[in-house]
């Protein structure tokens, strides 16, 4: 007896988010599927790659070091993570803004910020310290000083929800990313208060978190599940906005990907450790229902670029 395929169509659609200005602006979101179920219904927008870029310069990773060979500037460095095969977006992390690490000032940041902004033509999405109280005075001034770029600014939590989010959601017009641990209530709990504080939902991007495979990483999938799961089949309109999911941090900060060759010949070089985490990281969030990730390796980004694509 043949298999007859039924497609599962949902009467709900994830919301669509623009990033960035001009022939290079990117949309994340916009599927009525689940993830590359091309078979049920067409993903109205591809998943992005973006590419990591610091504030602190380059990891000493040689491809890494490879790549951006000759580049002395922040700008430099901006232009070459624009070019790398497969790259949607630069992502620029201001890492160096952690009271507990360099603690630059916020004045140094800007500058940086600016810089990068002024080198680069696709969409630009900057990422804080990491620290809320510095990101809480940071990331207001971030949205001010890319006016007019539709830029991404990660990230609000609940802890700063407040100043983030009406610095770039509402004073700016920048796109708000949204994050939250691994929860899908804390996820839509931040979603539901950013609204009330009048971001528009159409303008918020969704950081659920993450954790690199084979480290509790059951509980990304899971939480991913369900909140595409709620989304479409429930049409919970609080859980509607596309997932960005930073993957480069996490995969490259497990012992997999710095445990010494030394340390531990039997694993193998190094730096092949590391992409294999990055784009095995990759490739699950995509999977369970990220609409972007933001890599840092070239081969990672070029590995995953694709994948997509073949998967399209």
């Amino acid at each position: 007896m043949p298999f007859n395929q039924k497609p599962q169509k949902f009467n709900a659609n994830i919301n669509t988010v623009e990033i960035g200005c001009g022939d290079k602006a990117i949309k994340l979101g916009g599927e009525c599927t689940f993830p590359f179920y091309t078979f049920d219904a067409p993903m109205e927008n591809a998943p992005k790659v973006g590419v990591e870029i610091s504030d602190m310069g380059l990891a000493e990773i040689p491809g890494i070091q490879a790549y951006y060979a000759g580049a002395e500037s922040m700008a430099d460095i901006a232009k070459k993570a624009e070019a790398m095969e497969g790259a949607d977006f630069v992502c620029l992390r201001l890492e160096g803004g952690d009271p507990n690490g360099e603690n630059k000032s916020v004045e140094d940041l800007i500058a940086v910020v600016k810089e990068v902004a002024e080198a680069v033509t696709c969409p630009l999405v900057v990422e804080g310290c990491k620290n809320v109280e510095k990101d809480s005075e940071l990331l207001p001034k971030v949205a001010e000083a890319l006016q007019g770029k539709n830029a991404l600014v990660l990230s609000a939590r609940e802890e700063n929800y407040k100043a983030v989010g009406a610095a770039a959601g509402l004073a700016y017009n920048q796109k708000v990313g949204a994050e939250s641990a691994v929860d899908i209530n804390l996820a839509k709990q931040l979603n539901v208060v950013m609204t009330q504080l009048g971001v528009k939902a159409q303008d918020i991007v969704m950081n659920v978190g993450s954790a690199a495979v084979g480290y509790g990483f059951e509980y990304v999938v899971s939480t991913m599940d369900r909140i595409k799961g709620a989304a479409l089949s429930q049409n919970d309109n609080m859980l509607q906005m596309p997932i960005i999911t930073t993957v480069a941090d996490e995969s490259w900060s497990v012992k997999e990907a710095m445990a010494s060759e030394e340390d531990m010949p039997e694993w193998g070089a190094l730096e092949d450790r590391g992409i294999s985490m990055e784009v095995q990281t990759a490739a699950a969030v995509l999977a369970a229902g990220s609409d972007a990730v933001i890599l840092k390796h070239p081969q990672s980004v070029a590995t995953i670029s694709k994948m997509i694509k073949e998967l399209m």
